[in-house]
């Protein structure tokens, strides 16, 4: 019975994500159930996360921004995923508050984890997101931000940062909650993605 090869969450963690997340028992055990479809060992590789993640994006190239979201997603940095990882995550750029959020933003920014961000690293993820924007979008975009080097430069500037400054995370968390400008900037929620999760629900 309690082996947890058989497809049954363990009691521990179940508890712990249902206290550290806002999804109950049944949510989580019928995601494990699908998780275990997906990944009989139990753990993501960063090669099926990409798989995984390109499936919402058929008409557009995520893998570089599936790997710097596996990145921030892999807590003990193990090069996989287990589920608990896995639901944090989910919990964190779903349902999280704010600054939950905002903290992964952080660290998804943070592409070296030393705990600043630097404005080559904004536009190392800016590029990856420009990656995944339909060339139909792309026509819409302003002209100060059409370009990932032109958003990167945006970005920089609504934080008031020189070219060589670094930004903490206290800054970029309090600059971002202060300016809806730069929480669309920084973000990639496309309209067919939040169209399908919709649809998932009803």
């Amino acid at each position: 019975m309690g082996n947890s090869r058989s497809g049954a969450l363990s009691k521990e963690i179940l508890e712990e994500l249902q206290l550290n997340t806002k999804f109950t028992e049944a949510e989580l055990c019928t995601w494990y159930q699908s998780f275990l479809k997906e990944c009989p060992s139990g753990r993501i590789t960063q090669q099926e996360f990409e798989r995984i993640y390109a499936k919402f994006f058929p008409d557009a190239d995520p893998k570089a921004y599936a790997q710097h979201v596996f990145r921030s997603f892999d807590a003990n940095s193990d090069g996989t995923l287990d589920f608990k990882e896995y639901v944090v995550a989910l919990h964190m750029t779903t349902a999280g508050k704010p600054t939950q959020k905002l903290e992964w933003a952080f660290s998804l920014y943070d592409v070296d984890g030393n705990g600043a961000i630097s404005k080559n690293e904004v536009l190392e993820i800016v590029m990856a997101i420009f990656k995944m924007i339909n060339p139909e979008d792309m026509k819409h975009l302003p002209d100060d931000e059409n370009t990932p080097e032109k958003r990167a430069e945006k970005i920089w500037t609504f934080f008031g940062k020189k070219d060589d400054d670094k930004l903490s995370e206290e800054e970029f968390i309090e600059g971002t909650l202060a300016n809806k400008e730069i929480l669309r900037l920084i973000q990639f929620e496309p309209q067919k993605v939040k169209e399908r999760i919709k649809e998932k629900k009803q």
